[in-house]
């Protein structure tokens, strides 16, 4: 195929052409703004391994009859309502890793974005949230800590 071709088709097909370059561009604008966002996104397998290498701070941003039905082992509740980076809880941790979880992963993603902008250096959300936790079958404890 030729660009002649690829010109001819665009000039054919315009709204196809324009939603395409529209989903290229929301896509490099995406992906670049998650390399400079300052914290990270982690899977499962990856907090696993944060958790048992470098003992990382998990804030579990749950409702908290949702919290006691099932959360990580070691996790903190915090209420979303009552998230604030200054706290007691997170005030020795800004050296730490501090990774924030939600059910969705929603809701972490912008505890986790206030926390880097608090000055934390090491911060990271769980994408996917407890919802992925669950379907990579590892283990969730039930009750308060």
């Amino acid at each position: 195929m030729s660009f002649d071709e690829l010109l001819a088709f665009a000039g054919r097909h315009m709204y196809l052409s324009l939603g395409l370059v529209g989903l290229t561009v929301a896509l490099i604008y995406t992906e670049v703004a998650s390399l400079f966002r300052g914290y990270k996104a982690l899977r499962p397998a990856e907090l696993t391994a944060l958790i048992n290498r470098d003992n990382a701070l998990v804030i579990d941003l749950s409702a908290s009859g949702e919290f006691e039905k099932g959360h990580i082992a070691g996790s903190r509740s915090v209420q979303i309502s009552q998230f604030d980076p200054e706290s007691k809880l997170l005030a020795n941790a800004k050296q730490l890793p501090v990774v924030a979880v939600c059910r969705t992963g929603q809701a972490s993603a912008d505890a986790a974005k206030r926390l880097k902008k608090a000055g934390f250096e090491q911060v990271y959300w769980l994408e996917g949230g407890i919802q992925a936790w669950q379907q990579a079958e590892l283990p969730l404890v039930k009750g308060r800590n």
